[in-house]
């Protein structure tokens, strides 16, 4: 099974980005407004990187309450790790695993199509377990 599995009802109209530019105390209200962990940064229409909750703490106890007025761009993580849509699940969890990433974007040829997180990937595999449990339950029933 690969990512497009997982973004195929997805639009990319719906991705919440910021722009490399976007002051962090902007990014930190995105974050908290939208209630999630990460955004993709954007610079030109191309992801450069990924501003999240812990780069933004990691900056907050390093440099003090001046990094709120900082652009993204100088504590984002980069250059953002991506996955394509043909990339399999086991694949990118086991990335996320190694890197200890929590989101990842996905881009077709260069292009942002979607942004997952490692709770879109569990889903999908407790749903995927679910489905071969009820599968195995019924099999056992009939036979």
């Amino acid at each position: 099974m690969t990512i497009a599995k997982i973004i195929a009802n997805r639009s990319s109209a719906d991705i919440v980005s910021c722009d490399c530019t976007t002051p962090v105390s902007e990014a930190v209200n995105i974050l908290a407004g939208k209630r999630i962990g990460a955004l993709p940064v954007m610079r030109n229409g191309s992801v450069v990187g990924i501003i999240s909750e812990r780069d933004v703490i990691y900056c907050l106890s390093e440099k003090g309450g001046s990094v709120l007025s900082m652009p993204v761009e100088e504590i984002m993580t980069s250059p953002a790790v991506t996955v394509e849509t043909s990339t399999k699940i086991d694949d990118a969890m086991a990335l996320m695993t190694k890197r200890r990433f929590r989101h990842f974007p996905v881009v077709d040829n260069g292009a942002l199509v979607a942004f997952i997180s490692i709770g879109d990937l569990v889903k999908h595999k407790i749903d995927e377990i679910e489905h071969e449990a009820e599968a195995i339950r019924n099999y056992i029933q009939t036979a």
